[in-house]
């Protein structure tokens, strides 16, 4: 199968993730806990590896994300256009 992301970043998102989640506070297995809540199941070791780039992230796991995280939608698109461009 062909990767759209080639290199050994496994997703444009875990910076983003970082940030939020450091912003409202929240721990990692907090995280993983509020996101269990809406049916996403992300152990704690998968949101550190979310994290620093190692793990894949499913559309459905990006918008509980963004949910859980209250990220701007509008912020997620600029910053991953910044980094494809």
């Amino acid at each position: 199968m062909a990767r759209i992301i080639d290199g050994e970043q496994n997703n444009l998102i875990g910076g983003i993730v970082h940030e939020y989640r450091k912003k409202r506070k929240m721990s990692q297995r907090a995280l993983s806990e509020k996101l269990e809540l809406l049916g996403v199941y992300i152990c704690r070791g998968s949101v550190s590896r979310i994290e620093d780039y190692s793990r894949t992230v499913t559309d459905i796991e990006l918008f509980a994300l963004i949910k859980v995280l209250q990220i701007p939608p509008e912020e997620i698109t600029e910053r991953i256009l910044e980094k494809i461009n």
